[in-house]
């Protein structure tokens, strides 16, 4: 890409933008070669990149980089088995500790799911070579000032305890001489040091009565800095413990540069990931301080900003507009008056286009597309005044020269103002043969021109439209909305007559002015006028939709809120009767206990007993509710295809006891033998046990076949269970309650994977489905969907 044009389109001023977010030095580096390229894949990978690097900003903040230094040369010094200094040392263990970081983020980020919806970052952070043992080595020896600890090494430890003796035994003796006879001699009853030696300050008049050795003096002669005689001999002894203390320090820095020195690729490949980080890092915030979103990327060249508006502006008062090349036409010319926003509309496409081919978001309000081009090539210049010079003039015609020699199919072209500054008449004509010749080559072109004549240009050129920007004539304030197909309208009589000059001077200006000049303005005015009906038409039918979607979800609210109360009552209603029935079979297990001793003393056959029992049986089933009532619906089917024959172990479910079938009765019902008991029971009542189902397999077989014909007949009421569920919309409470009933559908009619799609909003909804989701016990798994299937305003549910 040619450099001029990055400067004319202001790319330079993104980047300084992207700068105020960097933290590390390759960052840095990284962000200063950021230059817009070719390649749609990488397009696309830097792309998901920042969208990866905008989830986590906003769901964590932003990947924790700290900021680092450069330690690309204390690996070269590394390399060349050269001994690093305690502060470079330091530099290398906080990268270190900040690879280890990052990558445990990264790791708790996939344990929590949300790395399911990162594309490619997770990837990158998997690359990171932690080093454990090298970062312990050096937090243990080195702090993160750079000072090497007392644990670097036991010998450290001890020289350097000794030294603390040492210089508290010297102090004190020195602290000796400040107070008492001596304290008259001293300028100040202070210890100071000089070259390392422990002094004091000695008037120089006593120097004779004072014993020592004097080390410096005071610039005026006055002070002598005197060590005394009682401690050299202590100093001296210190001297030679500092000497074995920076021995020993040299030595533990020797050691750990010889351990690190082995690991100096995988280091600075640690540095490059993360300076990567703090770069991909800083283009998500950019976007989010732009307020930008993720763009699709156009092999074809189709170029569409729905919304969009430039960058450099303040997004609260810059005015977005829609603007489309290269899918049925490939050349906008945009005519009008200066000061309407021509300029500032080819310079939001032109910079754009380079952003999103470098892999940073843009500025459009609505989903948008780019294209992928070799070269832009621009020719703006400043605004022009009254005295435009033939040299202006030739520099654009110099640089449209230039570029004519570059171009082809695969260019974008900006012009602004093509033609001026010369005569009017040979200026259009200019224009007009500069514009064919750039659509001979197959590029793409958007131009603004003030010249009349290009607005038939438009108009007699398949491949090019007319565009204008809107201007209020009643206000005679530009609007700064750009109009695809209608070309600029001429104001200038319109807005004489508002300012107040008379009629004749009007109606004068108007003879003057061609016929055909005024036919031209007359149908861009009808134009407009049915642009604004169709507007207003829109607006109210977006009215009259808003109306009809607040009425929807009002009514919506309220079946929740009636759905809410419904489930209450049966839900009161079945925890009352499931007291009662609790009660009542305990009563029945008394009872039944009471019979059987009963009998078992009297040796009885009971058949009296047996009516008391079916009477306690009956109450029972009376009152017996069940929640899982398509579950009940399920076995009563499958009870009427059971085959029962005298001798089958059962279950009687209402009591759960096993028995053994006796005999069945003209009733229906089954005569069931319990132990010692004999008793009627309904044949809905018996469940055969496993051991009777597997001395049947002939018949068990036969039933099989059944089951599966069965299955297969049912295929359409799974299909017809969807494997979305939408959300978005729905009240909080209510939203819940839809998604359980779902999972119910979708667990009976044994669907999974499946989609619940929430939204990403507020993140209100989202984090209720999760909490629903991670304490539901038909949900195996769960995830967030992956950025291009909705990211995190979409869950993906495995059932179990």
């Amino acid at each position: 890409m040619n450099q001029k044009v990055l400067q004319t389109l202001e790319y330079d001023k993104i980047k300084s933008q992207l700068s105020d977010f960097l933290s590390t030095p390759i960052g840095r580096q990284e962000a200063d070669a950021l230059q817009p390229i070719t390649d749609v894949h990488i397009i696309n990978y830097w792309l998901q990149e920042t969208a990866d690097a905008m989830m986590i900003d906003r769901l964590k903040g932003g990947i924790p980089l700290a900021k680092l230094a450069d330690i690309t040369p204390h690996l070269k010094r590394l390399n060349i088995q050269a001994s690093l200094s305690a502060t470079e040392l330091a530099e290398i263990g906080n990268v270190l500790r900040n690879t280890s970081a990052i990558s445990n983020f990264f790791i708790q980020m996939k344990d929590e799911s949300i790395g399911e919806s990162l594309e490619v970052l997770i990837e990158q952070a998997e690359q990171l070579e932690t080093l454990p043992e090298v970062t312990k080595s050096i937090q243990t020896a080195i702090d993160s000032t750079g000072r090497i600890n007392d644990e670097a090494s036991y010998e450290l430890k001890s020289v350097r305890g000794k030294i603390v003796g040492h210089e508290n035994a010297i102090k004190n003796k020195m602290q000796e001489f400040t107070k008492g006879k001596t304290a008259q001699y001293l300028s100040d009853p202070i210890v100071t040091i000089r070259s390392d030696r422990y002094v004091l300050p000695v008037k120089a008049e006593y120097r004779s009565q004072f014993g020592g050795v004097v080390h410096d003096q005071s610039q005026t002669g006055l002070t002598l800095y005197i060590e005394p005689q009682a401690v050299v001999e202590l100093s001296n002894k210190l001297s030679e413990l500092r000497v074995k203390e920076n021995a020993e320090e040299q030595r533990v820095l020797q050691e750990l540069s010889a351990e690190l020195e082995p690991h100096t690729n995988e280091i600075q490949q640690n540095v490059q990931i993360l300076g990567h980080f703090d770069f991909v890092n800083a283009k998500a915030r950019l976007a989010a301080r732009l307020d930008a979103m993720q763009p699709t990327v156009s092999v074809e060249n189709h170029i569409s900003l729905r919304q969009a508006w430039h960058p450099l502006l303040d997004k609260k008062i810059a005015v977005a507009n829609d603007i489309s090349l290269g899918d049925s036409y490939k050349t906008i010319i945009i005519t009008g008056p200066n000061t309407g926003g021509k300029t500032i509309t080819i310079k939001t496409l032109g910079l754009l286009q380079l952003m999103a081919q470098s892999g940073l978001f843009i500025t459009t309000r609505q989903p948008s597309t780019i294209g992928i081009f070799d070269e832009v090539f621009a020719d703006i210049g400043d605004e022009q005044s009254i005295e435009q010079n033939l040299s202006t003039f030739s520099s654009h015609m110099a640089n449209i020269v230039s570029m004519l020699d570059h171009i082809d199919d695969k260019t974008l072209v900006i012009f602004d103002e093509l033609g001026a500054g010369t005569d009017p008449a040979e200026g259009a004509a200019l224009a007009i043969a500069i514009l064919d010749k750039v659509a001979s080559l197959g590029a793409y072109t958007i131009a603004t021109t003030h010249y009349p004549e290009l607005k038939l240009y438009g108009y007699n050129r398949p491949e090019t439209k007319n565009a204008s920007m809107v201007f209020d004539v009643e206000t005679l304030q530009p609007t700064y909305q750009f109009l695809m197909g209608v070309p600029g309208q001429s104001n200038a009589l319109a807005i004489a007559k508002r300012l107040g000059f008379g009629e004749d001077v009007i109606g004068a200006a108007m003879a003057l002015t061609d016929e055909s000049d005024q036919d031209l303005n007359n149908m861009i005015a009808d134009l407009v006028a049915q642009r604004d009906e169709v507007k207003k038409n829109n607006e109210e039918l977006r009215s009259q939709l808003k109306a009809t979607e607040e009425k929807s979800e009002a009514l919506s609210e309220e079946q929740s809120k009636l759905e809410k109360e419904r489930a209450h009552v049966i839900l009161d209603a079945k925890n009352e009767a499931n007291h009662i029935v609790a009660a009542t079979k305990k009563q029945a297990e008394q009872l039944i206990s009471e019979i059987r001793k009963e009998r078992l003393r009297a040796g009885q056959r009971g058949e009296l007993t047996e009516q008391e029992l079916q009477a306690r049986k009956g109450k029972l089933d009376q009152l017996r509710q069940n929640d899982s009532l398509e579950k009940n619906k399920i076995l009563q089917k499958a009870k009427k295809v059971k085959e029962l024959a005298p001798g089958d172990e059962i279950t009687v479910r209402s009591y759960s006891q096993q028995g053994t079938l006796v005999k069945k009765h003209k009733n229906g019902q089954w005569e069931v033998e319990m132990g010692i008991l004999k008793m009627l029971v309904d044949e809905d009542d018996i469940v055969k046990t496993e051991a009777t189902v597997k001395a049947q397999k002939g018949k068990a077989k036969k039933k099989q076949q059944k089951i599966i014909r069965k299955t297969t007949s049912s295929g359409s009421t799974r299909a017809s269970v969807k494997s979305s569920l939408d959300l978005r919309g729905i009240r909080y409470e209510a939203a819940l309650t839809e998604l359980d009933r779902y999972l119910d559908t979708a667990v009976l009619a044994n669907i999974s994977p499946v989609e619940i799609i929430h939204g990403k909003g507020t993140g209100a909804l989202r984090q209720g489905v999760t909490e629903f989701l991670r304490s539901d016990r038909r949900v195996k798994s769960y995830h967030f969907a992956s950025a291009n299937a909705g990211g995190d305003g979409a869950t993906i549910v495995e059932l179990k």
